[in-house]
């Protein structure tokens, strides 16, 4: 853990770690019987081996397993012609949530389309007065 996170109560530190949530965190100090106000510097190997039997015993996966079976879920839905699988192609969001407002994350920055302010061009050259 880097020391930001060494200095939090265990609980949040270990949310920190993709796939453990607030819920799943506290589950794991209560059945590693450790003192949830304790911070995650002061554990010693022992309680981390504990935390470490905890998450491997309820089959929980983690970190990097978890990632890569959410990209394989996202691409083998990507080539079927369901709603969810065209979603996934454009990029945009699959689950429903509404697209005029709120889905910068899956859309991304914003492409302003219509008005846009053209330079000015200098006024051309007066021989008359010049």
């Amino acid at each position: 853990m880097s020391t930001s996170h060494r200095k939090k109560k265990i609980a949040v530190s270990l949310c920190y770690i993709y796939g453990i949530g607030p819920t799943r965190a506290n589950l794991v100090v209560k059945d590693a019987a450790l003192d949830p106000n304790m911070r995650a510097a002061d554990l010693t190997e022992e309680q981390l081996n504990k935390i470490l039997h905890v998450i491997t015993d309820r089959k929980w996966v983690v970190e990097g397993d978890l990632r890569r079976d959410i990209t394989a879920i996202s691409s083998d839905c990507r080539p079927s012609i369901a709603y969810r699988g065209i979603r996934h192609r454009k990029g945009l969001p699959v689950r429903g949530q509404r697209t005029s407002t709120n889905a910068r994350t899956r859309k991304g920055p914003r492409k302003t389309v219509g008005v846009t302010k053209v330079k000015a061009e200098p006024p051309p050259f007066d021989f008359r007065h010049g």
